[in-house]
């Protein structure tokens, strides 16, 4: 099964759990209906603000969807073992971005901290679709080189920088330039 259509089918069983019907959840994260089931369906991969509303408005970790289980012990990731996590792309006009998301607490119980590695391929064009959430980002460039755009600026990474910022402020992470960039990304959403 593919990693989209388990989250999906996660977010679609979280749902019924709780006796919410989809139009309903929808209206809680602000998206269309038909998003919604295209997402449960597992034929469109959310976008990362996205899968934060759907986790906020579920009462759940955004970690919930890509876990099997949950163990209360530290979770060490050995090198070359990051566990795959779920692939992204933006669909929507101005999306302009593939993300594959490698998950480093992989069945952490009671995290309230996501750590990524996040494979970021070279973007087409120049317009990009911004998104905010609540929480906060820390992004560190292992490979390559990316563009932070948060709010009216424009910030370049390249390996070895950092930047952490508040989620809430409009922003949209690429790769700068014709190439991949690696990063590892601490996603921090409260719920």
């Amino acid at each position: 099964m593919t990693q989209v259509k388990h989250v999906g089918q996660k977010i679609a069983g979280l749902r019924e759990l709780r006796t919410i019907s989809a139009e309903e959840l929808a209206g809680r994260c602000g998206i269309d209906v038909g998003v919604l089931k295209a997402i449960e369906e597992g034929n469109d991969p959310p976008a990362l603000a996205v899968l934060i509303k759907l986790a906020r408005a579920l009462g759940v970790r955004l970690g919930t969807f890509l876990d099997d289980t949950d163990v209360d012990t530290p979770v060490v990731t050995r090198s070359g073992e990051e566990r795959a996590g779920m692939s992204i792309s933006g669909k929507s006009p101005g999306a302009h971005t593939h993300l594959e998301f490698y998950s480093l607490a992989s069945g952490k119980a009671g995290r309230h901290m996501e750590p990524f590695v996040i494979i970021i391929d070279p973007s087409t064009g120049d317009e990009y679709t911004r998104s905010s959430h609540e929480g906060e980002e820390f992004l560190y460039v292992l490979e390559g080189r990316i563009e932070i755009l948060y709010g009216k600026k424009s910030y370049i990474l390249q390996a070895g920088d950092s930047i952490y910022y508040d989620s809430l402020i409009e922003h949209h992470v690429h790769s700068a330039g014709n190439e991949a960039a690696k990063i590892l990304a601490v996603v921090y959403a409260p719920f």
